[in-house]
C-alpha cells in the first residue's frame, strides 16, 4: 500500500471496531476519523452482524447520511440515510434449528424479524440483541424464513461451542462461530460481509484495489480477505489477525482511527 493510496470504499465493523464494548460508545477520535474519510470522498459502509435496529443508532452517531449499511452479516441491506430496508436474503431456520439442538442442548434461540426485533425461545440480555424481544414457542420461531438465526449456548464457553460444532456443515446456510461469546450465528448460504460488499462494490463500479475493511471478529474474516487492505483490531483473535494485511491497536486505544488518520490525515 503506497502512502498516496486512498480507498474509495471503506467497510467498517461496529462492535469491537467502531464501538468499544466496554464503554458502549464510539469515541470522538473515531468519529472524527470517519468524518475525515467521508470528507475525502470515500464511501463508508457500516458492515455489521447487528440487526437494522442495532445499526441505526451507530449511523446516527457517525453522522452517516448517505449510501447503505450492511446488517445481519450481510443478509440485510439498509439505506443509511432513511433506515429503509432495501434488500433481505433469508433461509429456512427449521432444519438448522433441529441440527443445532442436537449439538448444543439447552441453547436458546433468536430469529430476526427485520425492522421489528426478534422472536426468542428465552430472553437474551438487553445488550445482546437490539430491539424488542418476543417470546415464542419453537414452532413459531422457525415457522418462516429469516435472515439470521442465533443460538446462544448459555453457561458454556466459546471453546465448547467450537468443539461441538467442529467439522459440521449445514446446507442452505452460512454459520459463524464466535471467539467472545458462546454463540452460533446463521445466515443464508453464501452470505457473508465479504460477499455483500463485493456485490455492492460491483454495483458502484469501484475498482477492487480501492477497497478497505476493518474488523475484529470471526464474522469479519471474509470481509478482511475481500478488501484490498484489511485491518484487524488488536484485541481480535489470531485467526482474524491472520486474515488481515495489517493489525492495528485495540478498540480501547482507537486503533481504527490511527489507520484512517494515517491514510486520510
Amino acid at each position: 500500500m503506497s502512502s498516496a493510496w486512498k480507498p474509495k470504499l471503506i467497510a467498517l465493523d461496529v462492535d469491537g471496531t467502531l464501538l468499544d464494548p466496554e464503554t458502549q460508545s464510539v469515541s470522538e477520535v473515531v468519529r472524527a476519523a470517519v468524518r475525515r474519510a467521508v470528507g475525502s470522498g470515500a464511501q463508508v459502509v457500516v458492515s455489521t452482524g447487528r440487526s437494522t435496529l442495532g445499526t441505526r443508532p451507530i449511523l446516527a452517531e457517525l453522522g452517516l447520511t448517505g449510501g447503505v449499511a450492511l446488517c445481519s452479516n450481510g443478509a440485510v441491506r439498509m439505506d443509511a440515510a432513511t433506515g429503509a430496508v432495501l434488500a433481505v436474503e433469508t433461509f429456512d431456520p427449521a432444519p438448522v434449528h433441529a441440527a443445532l439442538s442436537e449439538r448444543l442442548p439447552g441453547a436458546i434461540y433468536a430469529a430476526e424479524r427485520v425492522g421489528v426485533g426478534s422472536l426468542v425461545s428465552s430472553l437474551f440480555g438487553e445488550e445482546e440483541l437490539h430491539g424488542p424481544q418476543q417470546l415464542a414457542g419453537l414452532d413459531e420461531l422457525v415457522a418462516r424464513p429469516v435472515p439470521r438465526l442465533i443460538a446462544n449456548w448459555t453457561g458454556h464457553a466459546p471453546e465448547e461451542v467450537h468443539h461441538a460444532m467442529g467439522g459440521v456443515e449445514f446446507p442452505a446456510c452460512t454459520i459463524t462461530l464466535d471467539h467472545y461469546e458462546p454463540w452460533v450465528t446463521v445466515v443464508p448460504a453464501g452470505v457473508t460481509k465479504g460477499s455483500a460488499l463485493e456485490k455492492l462494490r460491483t454495483e458502484l463500479g469501484i475498482p477492487a484495489e480501492d477497497t478497505f475493511a476493518a474488523g475484529d471478529g470471526d464474522n469479519d474474516i471474509e470481509m478482511l480477505e475481500w478488501a484490498a487492505h484489511g485491518v484487524a483490531m488488536g484485541q481480535g483473535p489470531a485467526v482474524v489477525h491472520a486474515a488481515a494485511d495489517e493489525v492495528t491497536g485495540p478498540v480501547s486505544e482507537d486503533g481504527l482511527a490511527a489507520v484512517l488518520n494515517r491514510i486520510f490525515g
